[in-house]
């Protein structure tokens, strides 16, 4: 499936599945990240990501591992703007822990919202039910997004702020959200599509 649609600002994009391809355009990606927007993400200031985790990140099962990237459609290249990942709790397999990573340059025009309901909708066809967030408390602007889905505290470890998502009620904000426009056309894909 690919979804054509639009930021905030009227950019066009295309979302789809990661593939093992795109393992190049997931490290051009995370260089492409700020050392803030990398240590919010990876709790770390590692410049780019080691082999094995940028294999692992482009090797997506659709099943106990999702992911899905946003691509700039209408340039040469289509450069990586973001990606987001679910991956399948082993011991609950209702429940995965989901991440989101925009380029700096796409941050505030609903790129984050946009992968988010993908991501959200897919997990819900594969009988997911809730998300695991870990989040530093300093990244405010997830912190936001995560509760505006909303996403419940669950605990605290090692200085990071773990939340629960319920995907159901997530989906449910999602479809009501009237500050990105270009949500509408996600959810008429999967709307349309039976399938993934």
């Amino acid at each position: 499936m690919i979804i054509e649609t639009h930021l905030n600002d009227g950019t066009p994009v295309c979302i789809r599945r990661v593939r093992p391809e795109d393992e190049q355009r997931l490290r051009d990606g995370i260089a492409q990240l700020s050392p803030q927007s990398r240590y919010l993400r990876f709790f770390s200031g590692m410049r780019e990501a080691p082999p094995q985790v940028l294999r692992a990140l482009a090797s997506a099962d659709g099943h106990d591992h999702i992911a899905w990237g946003a691509l700039r459609s209408d340039l040469s290249g289509t450069p990586a703007l973001g990606v987001v990942h679910a991956f399948r709790d082993a011991d609950d397999p209702d429940r995965a822990e989901y991440s989101v990573a925009v380029v700096d340059d796409y941050h505030g025009r609903g790129l984050a919202r946009l992968l988010t309901a993908v991501l959200l909708l897919d997990c819900a066809r594969e009988g997911l039910e809730h998300f695991i967030v870990h989040i530093l408390p300093e990244n405010r602007p997830a912190l936001a997004l995560a509760r505006s889905l909303g996403a419940e505290g669950v605990g605290y470890e090692g200085g990071v702020s773990v939340l629960e998502i319920d995907i159901p009620e997530a989906l449910s904000a999602l479809r009501i959200e009237p500050d990105v426009p270009g949500l509408a056309a996600v959810f008429a894909r999967f709307d349309a599509s039976p399938a993934a």
